[in-house]
């Protein structure tokens, strides 16, 4: 890519991060170090465990692999460059670099939108038509349905990265942000950015609110069906079933809704505080979110507590 033609005297970016903070960038590098080997470590096991016992091969786990594998880019997408700032003085990071940034996290996030909704449809026939659950949710459909997903957030993130790089930055290069974040970037911009709102705003109600709305009624067929039980175990057991990626929902398009949806403050002397409250609830999303999905999903499932029980006592044997 030849950044002169395109942005002028712009080559790299730098990104701000913490650095009105240094007190805190000690403190968070650690925190998220850790959280981050967290979530390598329980969507590895999840991962390993979907793929090894033989009980979880269903439709269900498959897609909570793909999860899994999701949050694993995710994160490695934007997890090493966060903490490379906290350590290097001079935050930077080149023009392709920055592009390159952009497109995953931007992929990885439009896919799991969509891959949530495909699994809420799995739980939906699951519960609503269980007795059409093996022909609907067949091999044949889930695996092209997952493909679908990919492919979905891959090609939006295309269409956003392109359409973000194309445009001319002459002026400031400051990002004041831990990573290339779209937004970001669209605000160093020195031309006309209409086309970028526009198409943003397309995708966000294709990759959100389509899938928010298609969730939500899933969910309310889901709870009348539940509710029809007449057994109080029944209505448990079900319950149970969907109760985990319930909670993902929740936790994941909660936190998009607030970061993106809360209202701005218009106190010059508060701007500080809230441009760090929203780097910390950018962090929240980008980190914290990938590494509750596992743990939630672990705790909220017999059978995957099982396999992961399983998947430890064997790999006890093998080391014996």
């Amino acid at each position: 890519m030849e950044t002169t033609n395109q942005t002028g005297s712009v080559s790299e970016f730098v990104l701000l991060g913490l650095s009105a903070h240094p007190k805190l960038e000690k403190t968070f590098f650690m925190l998220i170090l850790l959280m981050y080997l967290v979530i390598l470590l329980g969507n590895g096991v999840l991962i390993l465990a979907t793929i090894l016992d033989s009980h979880l091969h269903t439709p269900m786990y498959f897609f909570l692999g793909n999860l899994s594998f999701l949050d694993i880019c995710y994160t490695t997408s934007s997890v090493p460059l966060i903490l490379d700032s906290f350590l290097t003085p001079r935050k930077t990071i080149s023009f392709s670099a920055c592009a390159v940034q952009m497109f995953l996290s931007f992929a990885m996030g439009a896919t799991e939108c969509v891959l949530l909704s495909m699994m809420a449809f799995d739980r939906y026939v699951a519960i609503c038509n269980p007795l059409r659950y093996p022909v609907v949710m067949s091999k044949a459909a889930y695996m092209p349905m997952a493909v679908i997903s990919w492919a979905a957030g891959s090609a939006a993130s295309m269409v956003q990265t392109s359409l973000a790089m194309r445009l001319t930055f002459c002026g400031d290069n400051v990002i004041n942000h831990f990573t290339c974040e779209i937004l970001a970037v669209l605000k160093l911009a020195c031309a006309d950015i209409s086309i970028n709102v526009i198409s943003m705003g397309v995708t966000n109600v294709i990759f959100l609110g389509i899938p928010v709305l298609f969730i939500s009624f899933s969910y309310v067929f889901i709870l009348a069906t539940i509710l029809r039980i007449p057994s109080a175990e029944g209505r448990k057991k079900a319950f149970s079933t969907c109760s985990a990626h319930l909670t993902v929902v929740i936790v994941f398009y909660g936190t998009i809704l607030f970061m993106y949806g809360k209202p701005k403050s218009k106190d010059p002397l508060g701007a500080d505080k809230q441009d760090l409250a929203d780097k910390l609830i950018s962090l929240f999303y980008g980190v914290v979110t990938p590494m509750l999905n596992p743990i939630i999903y672990s705790l909220r499932n017999k059978d995957v507590k099982a396999a992961v029980r399983n998947l430890v006592v064997f790999q006890k044997h093998v080391n014996q």
